[in-house]
């Protein structure tokens, strides 16, 4: 049955082309928002937007170039007339011992989720102070509140990005914006394709590994709550998994 939560909503959601952001801005559409979906491929989205229809906009966005991302609110804009909802989902995972790591590989990874999300932020962030009203969600990660012995650099990433929710949902919450982090466990997308084939049997055998739909399921969740509630932190981990 078709959920109406969201109704008269404009959403933005990116890294929307696969995995996570693909299934959030899914159940977005599916109650009632408007959703751009913001990614770099753009053939994808051009299918992907095709068969969700015209409620699913396509923005074309390279995260990791400054210039890029200073155009992503001006097309939103464009497209969609304003803003009420930006989910800054995409990000990198590296795993690995550290000593085997390549710091230039560390570097793409922290730039995508770190520095790109700082910066989609704050370009969209005028918007809502301007219009007194937004949720803005960031896809964090367990590894954000638990160190990850497997993943040094993406646990360091994720706790920066922890870090900039929690300082900046306090800083924005004068103009009646949330701010909040969705935090899930191992999910089954591309991000964990470097993971040893047998570590990721075991997981999947062992019910270690959740899907992108359960993610999206919680995000929903933090944009119904009443404007007085913010859910800042939601942590959802599979039940075999003992983090």
């Amino acid at each position: 049955m078709r959920r109406l939560e969201l109704t008269g909503k404009v959403a933005a959601v990116t890294g929307a082309a696969s995995g996570i952001g693909l299934e959030c801005a899914k159940i977005m559409l599916e109650a009632g928002a408007r959703v751009v979906l913001v990614d770099r491929n753009e053939e994808a989205l051009q299918s992907i937007c095709t068969e969700l229809g015209p409620e699913a906009m396509p923005l074309v966005v390279d995260l990791v170039s400054p210039e890029s991302v200073a155009s992503m609110m001006p097309a939103i804009l464009d497209k969609a007339g304003w803003l009420d909802i930006f989910h800054a989902n995409a990000g990198a995972y590296i795993g690995g011992e550290l000593v085997d790591g390549d710091p230039d590989a560390w570097d793409r990874m922290l730039t995508l989720n770190v520095n790109a999300v700082f910066r989609s932020v704050h370009a969209v962030l005028p918007h809502m102070i301007e219009r007194r009203t937004g949720d803005i969600v960031v896809t964090s990660s367990i590894a954000g509140v638990v160190p990850v012995v497997w993943e040094p650099i993406y646990t360091a990433s994720k706790h920066a990005v922890q870090a900039f929710v929690h300082t900046v949902r306090r800083q924005v919450a004068k103009h009646s914006i949330r701010v909040g982090a969705v935090l899930p466990g191992p999910v089954v997308t591309a991000l964990i394709s470097d993971w040893p084939k047998d570590k990721l049997e075991s997981e999947l055998a062992a019910g270690g590994l959740m899907e992108p739909v359960e993610v999206a399921e919680a995000v929903l969740f933090m944009l119904t709550r009443p404007r007085n509630v913010t859910v800042r932190d939601l942590v959802i981990l599979p039940q075999a998994n003992d983090l």
